[in-house]
């Protein structure tokens, strides 16, 4: 069979480059499921919301994904944003969705529902639909799902955080029921000021300034140290351990947009508590009221059964303040026993209190994590109540006398010793974490050693 001029001229035009060859017809990309996609997004923004780590929303996410079976999704988290990217191929255009996270609710419980819910739809145990209606029953706290405690007991656990706080400082019965009344009142007075839409800043100033007040008072009727030990108890009530810990992770994972927002809102926290006890301290020494640092009590460094027993009530009522569930609160009660007991061993031995925190704060890390591995279960739960009894509400105060009482120098440095003991305490049970991860095979949500590939980067350099 011949070949026409016209073909001849069309091969050789070719050649040339004057023509291109006609593409291939190309298949339709990967079809995009729009109710896969929402689910990745509702998970992840609650998950977030109830205040999980971002490596672990953005691990959870991927899981989802796979699992509905979303074409090369891309994730992306921040503090306050989280989005996602699914690119079908072969020419078609991506699909994007994104979700603001405006409120947040710090109940564990849901996380725990949450990460179930994970890991049976990673599995194939729900199918699209199934894992909807279970998503909206756990946002709605629908039963099964649901607050394990009713509302008033919340408020309760805050005013007995700050009692057992107290005792472990050495305050008896009055000491206790003072800093339980105190802390209640400040808790309420600060919810009514967010119904009237108060910034949470100055609401924290205010409960801050309500537990000062009640030490003043006590200080009037002529006992300071008791004084001292309500305020002391009324602070550890008020300070950010949930963010603190999950600010830490997101920086040591690389999260550093992460990292950064959570410190700054640590620092907003510590602020305002700062502000609230500095204004009540000045206000009650320009009236003429002796406020002596002398008289501020040392935690007593013992083992006895007293002192034991209050640092594991802190961290049981830590734990029923953030909602986890009841079948945790054994394991956060033996937490914060232990860590009370690794810091005073470790300052009978002569560390420092920096130290011997950290030292604590990575055996509670450690075994924490073991237990939520165990359990299939996040790890916040088990470890954030757990370094409650060691947060620094002692020396907050004793730098606010410090710096109303002409040692400005001396004060800062006592709030600083008291800022990184808090930073020890996050930084450890995270190391605690990591030496878990670096044996486990797999985790929840997909969060194995291979799942991590920032870890694989080239040293910062």
């Amino acid at each position: 069979m011949g070949v026409s001029r016209e073909q001849v001229r069309h091969h050789w035009r070719t050649l040339m480059g004057e023509t291109m060859l006609e593409p291939p017809d190309e298949e339709p990309g990967d079809r995009v499921s729009g109710p896969a996609l929402d689910l990745v997004l509702r998970v992840g923004e609650l998950l977030l919301a109830s205040g999980e780590a971002t490596e672990r929303v953005n691990e959870s996410m991927l899981s989802l994904a796979v699992a509905y079976e979303l074409p090369r999704c891309e994730v992306a988290v921040t503090f306050t944003v989280i989005s996602v990217s699914v690119h079908p191929g072969m020419g078609a255009l991506p699909v994007t969705g994104a979700r603001a996270i405006r409120r947040r609710n710090p109940a564990y419980w849901r996380l725990v529902a949450l990460h179930a819910l994970i890991q049976d739809a990673s599995v194939g145990l729900l199918d699209l639909e199934e894992a909807h209606d279970r998503l909206r029953r756990i946002k709605r706290g629908h039963p099964p799902y649901g607050s394990p405690y009713p509302p008033w007991l919340g408020v309760v656990a805050l005013g007995l955080i700050a009692a057992s706080a107290g005792v472990m400082m050495g305050g008896g019965a009055l000491v206790a029921g003072t800093a339980f009344v105190a802390t209640v009142l400040a808790d309420r007075t600060a919810a009514l000021l967010g119904r009237r839409g108060i910034a949470e800043f100055f609401q924290l100033a205010v409960a801050a300034s309500i537990g000062a007040t009640a030490a003043v008072l006590v200080i009037a009727a002529g006992a300071p140290a008791n004084a001292a030990t309500i305020v002391t108890g009324g602070i550890v009530a008020l300070l950010p351990g949930r963010p603190l810990v999950a600010s830490i992770q997101d920086g040591i994972t690389g999260d550093l947009v992460s990292a950064g927002a959570r410190m700054l809102e640590v620092f907003f926290i510590v602020a305002a508590i700062v502000s609230g006890l500095g204004l009540t301290v000045y206000t009650a020494v320009r009236l003429g009221l002796a406020i002596d640092v002398k008289d501020l009590p040392v935690a007593p460094m013992t083992l006895r059964p007293v002192a034991v027993l209050a640092a594991a009530a802190v961290s049981m009522t830590f734990a029923i303040a953030l909602a986890v569930p009841r079948r945790v609160l054994p394991a956060a009660a033996l937490g914060g026993a232990l860590i009370w007991a690794v810091y005073v061993l470790g300052r009978e031995v002569g560390a420092a209190p920096l130290l011997s925190a950290a030292v604590g704060a990575v055996i509670v890390g450690l075994l924490g994590n073991a237990l939520a591995r165990r359990r299939h279960q996040p790890a916040l739960p088990y470890i954030v109540p757990a370094i409650a009894p060691l947060l620094p509400g002692t020396a907050l105060y004793r730098g606010m006398i410090q710096l109303n009482g002409g040692a400005p120098t001396q004060g800062v440095l006592t709030l600083i010793g008291g800022i990184s003991v808090a930073l020890a305490l996050g930084a450890g049970v995270n190391l605690g974490g990591e030496f878990v991860r670096a044996f486990q095979r797999v985790g929840v949500g997909g969060s194995g050693r291979g799942a991590r590939p920032a870890a694989r980067r080239t040293r910062g350099y």
